[in-house]
């Protein structure tokens, strides 16, 4: 393995279904890594990379554990700790799709692991990119009010997770960029359709300096539709992430949307906090405090939904 910094640096992506595929590709595209394999428990997504791209595929990523300098993973959310940590302790260097983990004492485990043996653990929150162009994330002024929406349809995937963890969190991100502090108070209501997880929760957000912050996610709607509307005294700032269009009419001058490739400058940043020392876009502990915000919507939505059955309850005993 590639320790001393001469030739390329080998790379790999754990999990190369849906999203994976795009983390392989960039890599397989990239002049500074060698995509050596991809790990992947479906058949068919490894005869894809076997037999159409000529890449190493196999079903168990242990089989990678000291072989490769740095990792994608892209497995399911549930998955994340018990990789990340392997692969850490193998000196390599990780970008985790989102979340970092699914609690809070997993994902402090990984940071001071990282911390301690000396590896770059970053999270995949791509559209801090796309954010951070318009500088938006540059302005000194506090907003008011901050209202996110992220709805689609239902599509079987991160279904081992709620849709906090699985679609809100990228909003939790982008808002504690915008407002850096503690959340003072939370409320949150879900429903559950397809499993044990919430597929759909909407969550209102108080800070301790007085913005008030609704959330909405939902991968049971019938339509995509996915933006951030963010209210200051003098104006608003309107951003759709589909149409790509922003709308603002506050004094402050801000830059269109760059959608041009998230996820290969994520993947770029990555290989160079690796390689030189650069520091990553996203650091793990921002990403932990997205996590944070996200548990405390989860408890919330699962109190309201108990004390709504006991309300029926009491309703029917009647």
């Amino acid at each position: 393995m590639h320790k001393d910094g001469a030739g390329a640096l080998k790379a790999a992506v754990i999990g190369a279904g849906a999203f994976g595929r795009y983390h392989a590709a960039k890599y397989a595209a990239s002049t500074e890594v060698e995509l050596v394999a991809v790990a992947d428990i479906s058949a068919d997504v490894r005869r894809h990379f076997q037999v159409v791209q000529g890449i190493r595929a196999i079903a168990d990523w242990r089989d990678l554990l000291g072989e490769v300098d740095l990792v994608s993973v892209c497995s399911p959310a549930a998955t994340h700790a018990e990789i990340v940590r392997a692969f850490l302790n193998a000196d390599a260097h990780v970008l985790v799709e989102k979340p970092i983990a699914t609690d809070l004492d997993e994902a402090d485990e990984l940071i001071a692991l990282a911390d301690r043996v000396g590896r770059v653990l970053t999270v995949g929150h791509q559209e801090r990119f796309v954010f951070a162009h318009t500088g938006l994330l540059d302005f000194a002024k506090r907003p008011k009010e901050v209202d996110c929406w992220r709805l689609g349809p239902w599509s079987g995937r991160g279904a081992d997770v709620s849709v906090v963890l699985d679609l809100m969190i990228h909003d939790l991100d982008l808002v504690h960029r915008l407002l850096p502090e503690m959340v003072g108070g939370v409320s949150a209501h879900g429903r559950k359709v397809h499993g044990e997880n919430a597929d759909e929760v909407s969550a209102l957000l108080h800070f301790r300096h007085g913005t008030r912050v609704r959330l909405d996610a939902s991968r049971i709607a019938p339509a995509r539709s996915r933006g951030m509307r963010v209210i200051y005294d003098d104006g608003l700032i309107e951003v759709d992430f589909l149409t790509r269009k922003v709308r603002n009419t506050t004094p402050r001058p801000l830059k269109d949307l760059d959608f041009d490739d998230p996820l290969g400058r994520s993947i770029a940043c990555f290989i160079r906090a690796a390689s030189q020392g650069d520091s990553a876009l996203v650091q793990p502990e921002e990403a932990r405090q997205a996590l944070e915000t996200a548990l405390a919507i989860e408890e919330a939505a699962d109190r309201m939904a108990e004390i709504r059955e006991a309300h029926a309850l009491h309703v029917a005993a009647r």
